[in-house]
């Protein structure tokens, strides 16, 4: 089943408890905000900004999956057969460490 997917039967059973939330406002275009509100409107028990979060999430967690992975010069580890694991050069380290330093920096903020 996909995280789509998922997110439907979600949203089709429950309404999600939100963790911590900080605000942030942006401009959407009509035709993003209609499908929001169609929505919405089919699922009653989550809100706009509900759904648009769970979306957002969504996304993102599918965008750090293809992410290429590009093998590196160094070697970081041996699979079960042997074989060598070289380190990622690709894009994810980077955005996992700087998705990191935001993620303590807002909790900082938050608390």
């Amino acid at each position: 089943m996909s995280r789509i997917s998922a997110l439907l039967n979600l949203w089709q059973d429950t309404a999600a408890k939100e963790s911590s939330v900080c605000e942030y406002t942006l401009p959407l275009p009509v035709t993003d905000l209609a499908r929001i509100s169609a929505l919405s409107t089919m699922y009653p028990g989550r809100t706009k900004e509900q759904i648009i979060v769970d979306l957002l999430s969504v996304a993102l967690s599918d965008l750090e999956e293809v992410m290429p992975y590009i093998p590196g010069p160094g070697i970081i580890s041996r699979d079960e057969f042997g074989d060598p694991i070289f380190e990622d050069v690709g894009p994810t380290p980077r955005f996992e460490a700087e998705a990191k330093k935001y993620l303590e920096q807002y909790r900082r903020e938050i608390n």
